[in-house]
């Protein structure tokens, strides 16, 4: 018979679910914006590392249900490497709008659950970020976390808006402006979460590789691959 600490703590976890959008690390379909600096080998096995990363940052936090959302195609290559440590749910439509918009239409139901999309390459994120991001949602119906290019590296919401990502710009400067309109249009409540960098080009590359420096273990495998990646670019350079 379960403890009454136990069931208070599964209770928890029915209440905030976070779910890691990704797609399976192939040539071509991740981090394009850096095969002018990687090879696209090199970018999938960065890749790679960032999502092992961000798994590993997801399951650091207590009574949380973890989920995988991606595309179809990709529901395999994910679930195989995810194994049990996440649930991976094929979305409906095409493009990370429609990503977006079936996170909540599966995740979130008759507003009892707190459900937060995140990125697959910030595993570098303070986990307290994520916790408060949980909190911020309890009092909003609406939290994001902008990223310093326009753009956002999480968004939470407790029910499902079918046109909240209706305005797609999600790869453009103006991503968080079109939500934050879409938002008002709906007249949602928004709270934020602390601005952050995710990785898209090759300055974000140079300043996770010197945060990472500083300290590996917020990303383990990924500060050991930009580690190896910095000294072979050394070596070129010394030839």
């Amino acid at each position: 018979m379960k403890s009454t600490s136990e069931m208070a703590e599964r209770s928890f976890a029915e209440d905030r679910v976070l779910v890691i959008m990704a797609k399976a690390p192939r040539p071509g379909s991740v981090k394009t914006r850096l095969v002018a600096n990687l090879s696209p080998e090199a970018v999938i096995e960065f890749y790679s590392c960032l999502l092992e990363d961000t798994l590993a940052l997801a399951r650091s936090m207590s009574a949380v249900e973890i989920a995988i959302m991606c595309p179809d195609s990709d529901v395999s290559a994910l679930a195989q490497l995810a194994g049990r440590r996440a649930k991976v749910v094929a979305q409906t439509g095409a493009g990370l709008a429609a990503g977006l918009t079936s996170v909540f239409a599966h995740f979130a139901n008759d507003h009892c659950r707190r459900v937060i999309a995140f990125n697959s390459d910030s595993p570098h994120l303070p986990r307290s970020v994520l916790e408060e991001a949980f909190e911020t949602l309890a009092s909003h119906d609406l939290v994001v976390g902008p990223t310093h290019d326009g753009g956002y590296y999480l968004v939470g919401a407790k029910a499902a808006h079918s046109t909240l990502f209706a305005n797609d710009g999600m790869s453009t400067h103006s991503a968080l402006e079109r939500l934050l309109s879409s938002a008002q249009a709906l007249n949602l409540s928004v709270g934020f979460a602390d601005r952050f960098y995710d990785i898209d080009v090759a300055d974000d590359l140079g300043r996770l590789a010197a945060e990472l420096r500083i300290t590996p273990a917020k990303a383990p495998r990924t500060a050991q691959w930009l580690e190896n990646w910095e000294l072979r670019a050394q070596a070129r350079a010394a030839r």
